[in-house]
């Protein structure tokens, strides 16, 4: 009876309890991708991960949310045979010890948008922050399932070298960051 009541007063006031949304990453539309010095400032090579998978909460209400992205370290990929074997052996991701890479944060709203994460990179068995800023991000229905879909764009950097990752003398190690990042309204 007391529930009714509270439910029933929470109408009457025009409160309106938040909802939190649950999303699925879309494996097949998110691929975080980095920028990485190659010996020593010859050039930059840039690579992207080919398995991701995950989840997003939002509570657009509320103005929070939750970001929790698996990634498969043996799935990097320059486009460069020779060089994915060595960046998935032990001298750089050691990808049979550590499988994957993973990151959980908190999503920080400006107004009603996400503008931000604030969260944690676990990489090579070292847990570091790392901010990424949401340079785009949008939410609407799919032309094909007509389930919500949210998109965004973001961008973050680190040092690879605090995450003990330190091949390459004379390397720099800073790391720039893009996930474009899709995922579907759980049901």
């Amino acid at each position: 009876m007391k529930t009714l009541a509270l439910i029933a007063l929470a109408t009457a006031c025009g409160c309106v309890m938040a909802e939190s949304v649950q999303y699925r990453i879309d494996p097949s539309h998110t691929y975080p991708s980095f920028e990485a010095d190659h010996k020593g400032g010859l050039s930059i090579w840039r690579g992207k991960f080919n398995k991701t998978s995950g989840s997003v909460t939002l509570d657009r209400e509320a103005k929070t949310g939750a970001v929790d992205i698996s990634i498969d370290t043996a799935s990097v990929d320059f486009g460069h045979a020779a060089l994915n074997t060595h960046v998935k052996g032990p001298d750089i991701l050691d990808a049979a010890q550590f499988p994957a890479a993973v990151y959980k944060g908190s999503i920080v709203f400006n107004g009603d948008t996400p503008a931000a994460v604030e969260g944690q990179l676990t990489l090579h068995g070292v847990t570091r922050p790392v901010r990424l800023t949401i340079d785009s991000f949008l939410c609407k229905p799919d032309g094909l399932s007509k389930v919500e879909v949210c998109g965004a764009d973001a961008r973050g950097s680190f040092d690879r070298a605090e995450f003990g990752i330190t091949f390459g003398k004379g390397f720099k190690t800073e790391t720039l960051l893009r996930i474009q990042v899709e995922a579907q309204k759980v049901q």
